[in-house]
């Protein structure tokens, strides 16, 4: 967990910026994160990064576009050294709030960094959990808890929000569990398929959500949401049938590995709900775009497994979570990819 002084000092830049700029990582996590801070001070713009692995130069051109004068970077294991070189050519600050932990990383010396996996007790607490813990705003609990049980984290204020929304709620301490057997895991869902949607109704959403006081709003059907209900309905659909063909491809190998294609990207969502299904199993889902393919893998100890099997294959990234990883490659390489893993999971544990 971060320290009071760094929780304090977050606090402190938030407040100091006048017109922020919130990029934030294209998932529930990094759009909770962007709402709280956002809703916390009412000001400033939400960019989601869609880049990967990296936030790369091409984002430098909306800090000039918004005329922003504080840069806030949420949930984004990596940025280039591009993006850092221009934004320092222009004396800006910069507050980098992440939870992931990066062999390697580069983060420039004037950068604010916060990230409590370099602290002495390492924890990856979601990216979510650390900016409520910095603005403590009780309204915007419920949107804490959304972000925080999307990434796999059931909070000490699940307690809170339980007595608040017990209709809302399922009575375990197991993120897994309430994320696919309560509503949370629903509005969740809402609001990663949303992302996924063209800029203009991505934009709408983000006006929604900053301005929505209740879960209920996101729930519930209407004009000012209606691209959300429409976009989870068509993704839950897609989703739905992939899984049903993972499942009849399963069998009794400690690998289900999943291959799809088609035009927009799922893989992360997938890859948990057949974690979820299939608790024991390594999950390997692997989506084919032009001629790279991104991989979503899930299971105990993961990222190790991963990496390793990603050593000799040139123009290969990966990294993420010790149990859940992303990862990209050159679609030609996908067939050694997976003798790699096969192999490599004899000596895995």
């Amino acid at each position: 967990m971060l320290s009071k002084e760094e929780l304090k000092k977050i606090k402190e830049h938030l407040l100091k910026a006048q017109n922020p700029i919130f990029f934030f990582d294209n998932d529930p996590d990094g759009l909770c994160s962007f709402l709280i801070l956002q809703r916390y001070v009412n000001k400033g713009v939400g960019i989601p990064i869609r880049s990967f692995p990296e936030m790369n130069l091409d984002y430098f051109r909306r800090i000039e576009e918004f005329k922003s004068d504080y840069i806030f970077i949420l949930d984004k294991p990596l940025v280039s050294k591009s993006f850092f070189e221009e934004v320092k050519r222009i004396n800006l600050p910069v507050v980098w709030i992440d939870h992931h932990k990066m062999d390697n990383l580069f983060v420039p010396e004037d950068i604010n960094y916060f990230n409590p996996c370099l602290n002495e007790e390492k924890t990856n607490e979601p990216t979510t959990y650390l900016c409520y813990k910095a603005t403590e705003k009780k309204e915007d609990l419920w949107i804490a808890l959304i972000g925080c049980i999307s990434d796999r984290f059931t909070p000490d204020f699940y307690g809170e929000f339980v007595k608040k929304y017990p209709d809302l709620s399922f009575n375990s301490k197991d993120s897994f569990k309430i994320f696919y057997n309560s509503p949370i895991g629903t509005i969740s869902n809402l609001m990663s398929y949303g992302l996924k949607d063209s800029t203009t109704h991505v934009n709408k959403m983000l006006k929604f959500l900053i301005s929505a006081k209740s879960p209920y709003e996101i729930l519930e059907e209407s004009p000012k949401n209606i691209e959300m209900h429409l976009k989870f309905n068509q993704i839950s659909k897609k989703i739905n049938k992939l899984v049903e063909k993972a499942i009849s491809l399963n069998d009794q190998n400690k690998i289900l590995f999943f291959q799809y294609g088609g035009d927009i990207s799922i893989s992360s969502d997938l890859a948990n709900k057949l974690n979820y299904i299939f608790p024991n199993k390594i999950i390997i889902v692997v989506y084919f775009s032009g001629i790279k393919a991104n991989i979503s893998a899930r299971g105990k100890n993961i990222k190790k497994l991963i990496l390793k099997s990603l050593k000799d294959l040139p123009y290969s990234t990966g990294g993420g979570h010790e149990n859940a990883v992303g990862a990209s490659m050159r679609i030609e390489d996908i067939e050694k990819f997976r003798e790699n893993l096969l192999k490599n999971l004899e000596n895995f544990s």
